[in-house]
């Protein structure tokens, strides 16, 4: 960051996607008219035409015909000027701008509980340790019968009003009836909603006796002190590789992901420099001394792995720091800084272009898809078009003398093939549907096991007769798959379950290690430390 100005400045392809289903935590400066970040903005006076639009604002509210809601034509006219910008500038109201800085800060106010909906039933499937439902006496496995006066078994009832009942301010109760082994308790469970804590590390563990294994979510706002943290515990654990797992990760702060790049490197080293129309070209250098600055080194990453994860990865692969394996990046080398309005409202606005070290652009080409503005209703749907294809354009040199090359995201250094039965239609309809879950949650959610968490992960493999019953249970809701299918999908869908089974018994952390038993991105890390997998 420049010296002297505090910035909220940022880099991520979306965040929607990475709050957990049914996380009950809260919600899973001078004017009207300014904002206050200390940056610069353009001066809206370069042109004859640039009062029209304020014109055309105050014509509608002292002449229009009818009473209307103002607030909603200005709102409307940002997102339409916001839009037509980049498919990664965005105007967010309040409720949305509130819900990105939570995901970013890692913070909610909430209760702490992850709730899966099962035939109208709620069913509790998480708790965060010592977390407000935790204290107030919830078990994973209960039934939520009713939040305060709301009835909620056997009623339709959405996730959104869901939350309405959950949230609340800090200090508040919430009072739930529930059910547990099969027997309504007499009395309601009370949670009193706090400020809630969730680590943007999803795992970080010993994968083998030599090789620690760090997956990230986001690049949130303690995400490097949290990596240090873990990078620490799993040295004095005797890690002397680290397996950093990227995959999936949308992106978040700008200067989080440079924090963390440092952590690979003893020396005071460029890792990501920006430019931009109205930005001078600034470089961000690493703090040396990291604490992983020796040591063999995987990135894992796939095509989700977007912005802030490309930027640490392209600070990797450039320096020959370590070995990058996956499948082509998404490609997104836009930086945001945030802007905000007085009433909660926010402009993500893209104010530069980020390059690697070696001068390396991997944006992907967009354009404008003027097919889809068809009608009001659908005018910002799909407005951007991105082009999905991969050619090598400017080459580069490592140290090493390895070619990397700019282009549309990262090409990995050893590439993991795609499974076509992960891509196909039919699985991803299974996924997207929640079938998998609710077979789990219908048939091996009732009591907990007597093992330990290291007997599940070394010992417990899915029974045959458990996957059929899964293939009848798909029958009976009138998904019939073919021999051939049950046979393709088998793996996947083994994984799948012992998964979640893992998450419900003991809780998140399981569900990554027993994801990574069958992981090829894993496997093929392991090939290229040369340790064996097993």
């Amino acid at each position: 960051m420049q010296k002297g100005r505090k910035r909220n400045i940022f880099v991520a392809a979306t965040y929607a996607a990475t709050l957990l289903l049914g996380l009950i935590l809260g919600q899973n400066y001078s004017d009207q008219t300014g904002f206050n970040t200390g940056g610069s903005l353009v001066p809206i006076g370069l042109s004859d035409n640039a009062y029209k639009i304020q014109q055309v604002v105050d014509l509608i509210s002292t002449r229009y015909v009818d009473s209307i809601n103002m607030d909603s034509v200005q709102n409307g006219a940002i997102n339409h000027i916001i839009s037509h910008l980049d498919p990664y500038s965005a105007f967010l109201m309040p409720n949305a701008s509130k819900t990105q800085s939570e995901v970013l800060e890692g913070t909610f106010e909430g209760i702490g509980m992850e709730y899966f909906n099962l035939n109208d039933t709620l069913i509790v499937v998480g708790l965060i340790t010592n977390g407000p439902a935790d204290k107030g006496g919830f078990k994973i496995g209960d039934k939520i019968l009713q939040i305060g006066n709301r009835k909620i078994s056997g009623n339709t009832i959405s996730k959104d009003e869901v939350e309405k009942l959950m949230r609340g301010k800090r200090g508040t109760a919430v009072e739930m009836y529930v059910e547990r082994d099969s027997m309504k308790l007499s009395l309601p469970l009370k949670a009193i909603r706090d400020q809630i804590s969730v680590s943007s590390l999803d795992v970080a563990y010993m994968l083998k006796p030599t090789v620690g294994f760090i997956r990230i979510r986001r690049f949130g706002l303690k995400t490097a002190d949290e990596f240090k943290d873990a990078v620490v515990e799993l040295k004095k654990q005797g890690a002397k590789n680290l397996i950093l797992d990227l995959r999936d990760n949308g992106g978040g702060y700008f200067h989080v992901a440079i924090k963390l790049a440092s952590e690979f490197f003893t020396d005071q080293r460029l890792v990501v420099f920006t430019e931009g129309a109205h930005e001078a070209r600034q470089d961000f250098l690493s703090e040396p001394n990291g604490n992983y600055a020796q040591g063999k080194l995987i990135l894992l990453v796939n095509e989700r792995t977007a912005s802030a994860s490309e930027v640490v990865a392209g600070a990797v692969q450039d320096w020959d720091r370590g070995v990058v394996i996956g499948r082509r990046t998404y490609g997104k080398a836009t930086v945001q800084e945030l802007f905000n309005f007085a009433d909660g409202s926010t402009i993500n606005l893209s104010i530069a272009r980020y390059y690697t070290p070696l001068g390396r652009s991997i944006q992907r080409k967009y354009s404008p898809n003027w097919s889809n503005m068809k009608d009001y209703a659908s005018m910002y749907h799909g407005l951007w078009s991105l082009d999905t294809t991969y050619a090598h354009a400017k080459p580069y040199q490592t140290g090493l003398g390895k070619k990397v090359y700019s282009g549309g995201g990262i090409m990995p250094d050893v590439k993991v093939p795609i499974d076509s039965n992960e891509v196909s239609v039919l699985y991803r309809d299974l996924v997207q549907s929640s079938l998998i879950e609710q077979f789990v949650y219908s048939r091996f959610a009732r009591k907990l096991p007597a093992y330990s968490i290291e007997n599940f992960l070394q010992g417990y493999t899915l029974p045959a007769t458990e996957y059929a019953s899964f293939i009848r249970f798909l029958a009976r809701r009138g998904l019939q798959l073919s021999p051939s299918k049950q046979n393709d999908l088998h793996d996947l869908i083994q994984s799948d379950i012992e998964a979640l089974l893992g998450r419900y018994y003991f809780g998140r952390e399981a569900y990554f290690k027993v994801k990574n038993r069958y992981d090829t991105f894993v496997t093929k890390a392991l090939e290229e430390l040369q340790i064996k997998a097993e």
